[in-house]
């Protein structure tokens, strides 16, 4: 094993005593803007620690895809509109928080889908992205989505699909697409979507955090 995996590994392990419900923004290269939706975690971190019971920071950091100090966190949440791209040493660094047992939500805020598609054969180019179905545990987990992934946001009318990436029959990675679920954590008055979608929104989340929490 590489010494870089070693220490990734045993910081990771390191890191789930101590900040075991911690959670970051992925900052990436490549034009897109990494750092859209600003309110959108600390929303969803709120709305989880008042109603699923967590105890989560309610500041996120942010942190670069070839940084190790993605290994002090859990649960990475990605998003944007543009352009994404990994360098091999950040996807190499990617892959191995992946598969050390952490996880990376990537949520498509419309238009990101084509540049990320790419990159992530580099992370895992023995893997394909696969969609789940409406019976997979994320779905179901404080709050009951029988028809799957709900959808926040119109954009191209297309239905929305959650598509994830296993390793060794962990979900490692889902990716939200035509869903656009981060923008119904932001502030109501920035989309000024009705208050049954943004609970959608908040309440999908929540989901998606108790399952890594819990696996």
């Amino acid at each position: 094993m590489k010494l870089r995996a070693a220490v990734s590994i045993f910081l990771l392990l390191l890191t789930y005593t101590s900040e075991a419900q911690q959670i970051a923004l992925l900052k990436y290269i490549g034009g897109g803007d990494w750092y859209a939706n600003p309110t959108s975690l600390p929303n969803l971190i709120a709305f989880c620690n008042a109603n699923i019971g967590t105890g989560m920071d309610p500041k996120p950091q942010t942190v670069e895809v070839g940084s190790p100090k993605i290994f002090q966190y859990p649960f990475l949440h990605m998003t944007g509109h543009g352009n994404v791209f990994f360098s091999p040493e950040e996807a190499e660094n990617l892959r191995t928080y992946l598969i050390s047992g952490g996880f990376l939500h990537i949520d498509d805020n419309y238009g990101m889908e084509p540049y990320l598609r790419k990159e992530l054969i580099k992370v895992f180019p023995e893997k394909e992205l696969v969609e789940l179905g409406a019976d997979h545990p994320v779905f179901k987990q404080q709050f009951n989505f029988p028809e799957g992934l709900p959808k926040i946001h119109e954009h191209d009318g297309k239905r929305p699909q959650a598509f994830g990436i296993f390793y060794e029959n962990r979900l490692v990675l889902l990716f939200t697409y035509e869903s656009d679920i981060g923008d119904g954590w932001e502030d109501p008055e920035v989309h000024g979507d009705p208050e049954n979608i943004r609970l959608k929104a908040l309440q999908m989340g929540a989901n998606i955090l108790s399952y890594v929490f819990k696996n």
